[in-house]
């Protein structure tokens, strides 16, 4: 299998990372300030932004629901720039086409 990297300037990029064995390292109050501080170390000699970085609570895997939130309360208040070809149904469960 050929490994392929995007490699677009100015290009925004989501990682996915788990601990070894998916040790709760990062639960531990100094390993958190650790993380902070390795990011803007890191960022003062090669600038990025940050976007977001999420931690789910220990015992809590329902990232799914909160994205489902997410997503719901954005739908609910965004503006549109053409109008909106919404179908009856759509209409009657209060969703939009965006």
């Amino acid at each position: 299998m050929e490994y392929r990297r995007a490699n677009v300037v100015g290009g925004t990029y989501f990682f996915t990372v788990v601990t070894e064995k998916r040790q709760k390292i990062l639960w531990l109050p100094n390993n958190v300030s650790l993380l902070r501080d390795a990011f803007g170390y890191v960022m003062q000699k090669h600038p990025f932004i940050i976007d977001a970085v999420v931690i789910l609570p220990e015992n809590d895997q329902d990232f799914s629901n909160r994205w489902r939130l997410i997503k719901s309360y954005f739908s609910r208040k965004c503006e549109t720039i053409s109008p909106e070809n919404i179908s009856i149904s759509r209409k009657k469960k209060k969703q939009r086409a965006i």
